[in-house]
């Protein structure tokens, strides 16, 4: 992984508070994702926390699946979170399953009934979530609560057996149901559910809650500080409460940080999912989705992305990043890497008159102005040429710049151009511009030192190669998706533009999937794994200047 500076923040002022005051003597975090989606920008910003910062005190940072929701999950989602990771720099310490402690947590469940501090429950769920009060309202005691530990033992083990069905009992803490904090009035902690383990089989028919298997987990492999986002922050009690109530030599810290919300986007897995499913986008890995995949096949480098998070930083209020800093992110990675070259994307063709037919000549021209030791490509110039179609106006508007007739323009690298006319189809829509070149002018310049305002881009009729270049923009065109209704409703209509037989200059036929180029004038883009060997597909990464907001 490639140098990078860690940065400050709140939860490092704690930690060292710690590591001072002797509370703790070591540092070991987790990144604990639950394997039933793809990870997101979201994810990113937890990730990048979790790793860094045991980087930062030489510590560890262990990879685990919480994995208690079997219904939910799959390895699909386990596989894909591994190679995000990997993508983004990071090398986890080990790899850990919460199904793994399984036992374990079962065996603490079997210990919370003994002393006396969780009962199986009948309560139906709807009538749990009345039991339970409201903020303002203490809940009630289930009738349920006070068995005996005998009777407890006997039913959770009972359910374990498989005697019940999905519902008719769970397991809850006995904790205090007029607290003011609801997560505290007697959560279930187990719960029965007949469905298959991914990791585990058909060993399980009970499944422990999140709450109940997550600080168990972290106290059995040793986390000295379980980093989460700030959602967690009304759990921390009951977190705390799990891990007093089992009794670990060095507990861990609970520390929550503000979560990750761009404006145009979510990061809900159900929505995301729901999209997927229901073919707004191509997949998990559709370049407009926020997912780790799909930012990378969109042509997002990974130095981008933590940049980005570096950039937002770590704090303990909750707001919103303009999507337009990623971008920012973006371009700023690609400027400074991307070799650049000439792509038509909406081909207008140009005859020189002037230029002898049959011949041809070569233009050594930088693949990057700013990097010289990226070296040249070699653009040929001949008779027969392209241009964009919007690069010639027939009654061209004040401060236009580019071709119209009677115009001089500098063609990239190669000469100054001139119309002189143009030819139209029989619905007036011009399909060939006749111009001259200045034989002078080669390279770009003339001798004579007249200026030219317009320059503009250009590929060879003879060796250019057609491909194909989808356009993406922001998939939603409200800041806040939803916030008015549906969020079906803000989806931008103009999210996805195929463009078929635009034309690139020739020399990039061995570009691969992943590939990204600066299209000179055009914007940032990258070679997706639908190119073929007959076809190459861009998809555009971003745009040379944002558009949005103006």
């Amino acid at each position: 992984m490639e140098e990078k500076k860690i940065s400050s923040n709140f939860i490092h002022d704690f930690i060292d508070e710690d590591l001072a005051s002797g509370v703790k003597s070591r540092v070991q975090t987790r990144f604990p994702p639950e394997p039933n989606g793809y990870l997101h920008i979201g994810h990113a910003k937890a990730l990048c926390i979790d790793f860094s910062t045991a980087e930062k005190y030489n510590g560890i940072c262990n990879l685990r699946f919480d994995d208690t929701n079997p219904s939910r999950e799959d390895v699909e989602y386990i596989d894909a979170i591994k190679e995000d990771i990997k993508w983004l720099g990071f090398h986890w310490d080990n790899v850990f399953f919460a199904s793994s402690y399984f036992d374990f947590v079962y065996d603490c469940a079997i210990k919370l009934i003994k002393d006396g501090k969780a009962y199986v429950d009948d309560l139906s769920a709807d009538e749990i979530r009345e039991y339970r009060g409201t903020l303002t309202e203490p809940g009630r005691e289930s009738p349920y609560r006070n068995r005996s530990v005998e009777e407890n033992l006997n039913l959770f083990k009972r359910m374990t057996d498989g005697e019940f069905g999905n519902g008719e009992k769970v397991l809850r803490a006995k904790i205090d149901m007029s607290s003011p904090n609801l997560n505290m009035r007697d959560p279930v902690i187990y719960r029965i559910s007949h469905v298959s383990h991914h990791q585990t089989g058909d060993k399980w028919c009970v499944y422990p809650m999140y709450d109940f298997a997550h600080p168990l987990s972290d106290a059995k492999e040793g986390v000295t500080f379980s980093l989460c986002s700030l959602e967690f922050e009304n759990h921390r009690p009951l977190y705390n409460w799990v891990v007093d109530q089992i009794g670990f030599d060095e507990p861990p810290r609970q520390i929550e940080f503000a979560r990750l919300n761009i404006n145009y986007c979510v990061t809900s897995k159900r929505k995301l999912l729901e999209m997927v499913n229901k073919g707004i986008v191509s997949g998990w890995d559709d370049p407009r989705m926020i997912t780790l995949c799909g930012m990378r096949r969109r042509g997002y480098s990974a130095a981008a992305v933590r940049d980005f998070i570096d950039r937002v930083g770590v704090s303990k209020a909750d707001s919103t990043v303009d999507y337009g800093l990623l971008e920012a992110c973006v371009r700023d990675d690609l400027n400074a890497k991307a070799p650049r070259a000439m792509a038509v994307l909406r081909p207008l063709k140009v005859v020189i008159d002037n230029y002898p037919e049959g011949q041809s000549e070569d233009f050594e021209v930088e693949l990057h102005p700013e990097h010289p030791e990226f070296g040249t490509r070699k653009v040929t110039f001949s008779r027969e040429l392209y241009v964009e179609q919007d690069d010639f106006m027939a009654e061209p508007v004040k401060k236009y710049f580019r071709l119209f007739l009677g115009n001089e323009v500098r063609f990239k690298s190669a000469y100054f151009i001139k119309c002189n006319s143009y030819d139209t189809d029989e619905n007036g829509n011009v399909t060939c511009l006749h111009c001259t070149y200045d034989p002078e002018s080669r390279g770009g310049n003339s001798p004579d030192g007249r200026k030219v305002k317009g320059t503009i881009h250009w590929v060879n009729a003879n060796d250019c190669k057609q491909c194909e270049v989808r356009l993406y923009d922001r998939l939603f065109s409200a800041e806040e998706p939803g916030k008015n209704g549906d969020y079906f409703d803000d989806l931008n209509p103009d999210s996805l533009e195929v463009i078929e037989n635009c034309l690139l200059e020739g020399g990039f036929e061995n570009a691969k999937p992943g590939d990204t180029f600066q299209f000179m004038r055009n914007g940032y883009f990258c070679v997706d794994k639908d190119s073929t060997e007959d076809k190459l597909v861009f998809n555009r990464t971003v745009a040379l200047n944002s558009s949005w907001g103006k």
